[in-house]
């Protein structure tokens, strides 16, 4: 069990030091908005995997593995949502707060944005339920240990970002330059579009 454990860890950390939605919609809130925000971008994105290691231990990701018609429908919908988060960032000038504003509601906080990312992206429930079962011993129940798992890419997930937060001063006072701002927004944007129709597209 130990040794599946570490083999997971190993290829887990490769995998969550690739960059991918989540990150850019972490590091595009801390460059649009501050550590703050980016923080709860992150407790979003967290949210998300919760979610989905869930679903994965029960067995639901099977189903939306197995059934074309909702996978596709979720691929689009999460597809639409990176596409309209990328032109917000081309259409950003650059100039906005790096500070969040007091009094900011749900919707303008981090927070929805990483639970939407991650929620939204099919392809993290079938990574689980594709990625998960090749560590799981044959003698351990397949359900509990995937949670398990699971939890573990959680938490390397959480000490990732934690990293990243944590150097977020070097990186705040250079984005304090709106020009720089503003060629990190176009330069975000066209990534997090490219990721859009990528998803929209791969089979």
């Amino acid at each position: 069990m130990f040794a599946s454990l570490l083999t997971f860890m190993a290829a887990a950390t490769l995998i969550v030091l690739l960059p991918g939605p989540d990150t850019l919609v972490v590091l595009r809130n801390l460059v649009r908005s501050g550590r703050k925000v980016a923080a709860r971008t992150v407790l979003g994105v967290l949210s998300g995997l919760s979610v989905w290691v869930v679903t994965a231990a029960l067995g639901l990701s099977a189903v939306l593995q197995a059934s074309h018609d909702a996978y596709l429908g979720l691929r689009i919908a999460g597809a639409c949502y990176l596409v309209v988060l990328g032109i917000r960032s081309l259409a950003s000038r650059g100039d906005g707060p790096l500070e969040p504003t007091r009094g900011a509601g749900l919707l303008r906080t981090g927070y929805p944005a990483g639970l939407l990312t991650d929620l939204l992206n099919p392809k993290v429930g079938v990574f689980f339920v594709t990625f998960l079962p090749g560590f799981v011993p044959h003698h351990e129940p397949v359900g509990w240990f995937s949670a398990v798992l699971g939890g573990i890419f959680i938490v390397l997930t959480a000490m990732y970002f934690a990293i990243v937060l944590t150097a977020s001063g070097p990186i705040t006072r250079w984005i304090a330059s709106v020009r720089i701002r503003r060629r990190l927004d176009r330069c975000t944007g066209v990534v997090l579009i490219g990721f859009g129709v990528r998803l929209a597209l791969e089979p």
